[in-house]
């Protein structure tokens, strides 16, 4: 039972991740396709680098009473595969987090200084929140700038 004392913590890790994750909507659900793609990727990637890593001698399995001993290939634990996931998906949930923090707050600081940036009555930059748009983009109601779609 010890055994998968290392696995059961590396699951309610990313348990606790997806939750986060579904209560902002930041990676896989919002996109889901995506986030698999990108978290499939990353773990091939990074497998490729621990499988080359074994091969050179540089890596090696360190076997505990915490992990349950099932190798996925020589040297790399089936805890490895999950690690990666996990670490993968973390990555892309604090990469979407921030741009969306920064994005909130963004609107936050434009709609307290009279929506001179995004979300306001006018938007001259490159922002598409507005109600009119002068800038490069379309999105507001009338676009005047070089952007402007038939």
């Amino acid at each position: 039972m010890i055994g998968l004392a290392y696995l059961a913590v590396q699951v309610i890790s990313f348990a606790g991740i997806l939750v986060i994750d579904h209560r902002w909507k930041l990676a896989a659900f919002r996109a889901p396709a995506a986030t698999a793609l990108a978290v499939t990727a990353a773990v091939a990637l990074l497998l490729t680098w621990d499988v080359l890593g074994v091969r050179s001698g540089v890596f090696f399995r360190g076997q505990t009473d915490f992990m349950t001993g099932l190798l996925v290939a020589p040297e790399i634990p089936l805890e490895e595969v999950v690690f990666l996931a996990f670490l993968s998906h973390l990555a892309l949930v604090c990469a979407t987090g921030v741009v969306t923090a920064v994005e909130h707050i963004s609107r936050r600081r434009g709609a307290r200084s009279g929506g001179a940036r995004s979300g306001g009555a006018q938007n001259d930059g490159a922002h598409n929140n507005g109600a009119q748009n002068d800038g490069a983009q379309n999105g507001g109601a009338q676009n005047d700038g070089a952007g402007a779609r038939p």
